[in-house]
């Protein structure tokens, strides 16, 4: 199974780019990875652009009306991802104006990683950050601990 990321926007905090530089280089370990960036657009071109962008994968929007799941729930969804054939999750991050009614409609599912809203470079490390963890409890390494 294939992750890709497609974010609005590129990281320019330099300690995001910095952790997000770190977990791409923990997750080839376990899974092929691919971030894409889109530049900023207004939100109709944006969604435009992340629905294009994310055609033919599983699709999950990150969108603060999403449901929250838990790491154990992401983890659990992964297994059953994995057994029902998925070749490519795509995770959706907007940009500033969030995402239009479009993205939310066409996505296989709205996650949340938190009820606060979080600026997209830092969805991004929180979200890589949460798909390492989940393979090293796939895998029963010790980084993840409940």
């Amino acid at each position: 199974m294939k992750w890709q990321i497609v974010s609005i926007g590129k990281p320019s905090l330099d300690y995001a780019r910095r952790g997000i530089a770190e977990y791409e280089k923990r997750l080839r370990r376990y899974a092929k990875l691919d971030i894409i960036h889109g530049r900023e657009q207004g939100r109709e071109k944006n969604s435009d652009y992340l629905l294009k962008a994310s055609e033919g994968a599983y699709r999950i929007a990150l969108d603060e009306r999403g449901k929250t799941p838990t790491t154990l729930e992401f983890a659990k969804a992964v297994e059953q991802w994995q057994h029902q054939g998925h070749k490519r999750i795509t995770f959706i991050i907007g940009g500033a104006d969030g995402h239009s009614a479009d993205v939310r409609e066409q996505a296989d599912q709205v996650w949340a990683l938190s009820a606060l809203t979080f600026q997209h470079e830092l969805a991004l490390l929180v979200l890589l950050e949460q798909i390492y963890r989940v393979h090293t409890y796939l895998k029963g390494e010790p980084y993840h601990r409940i």
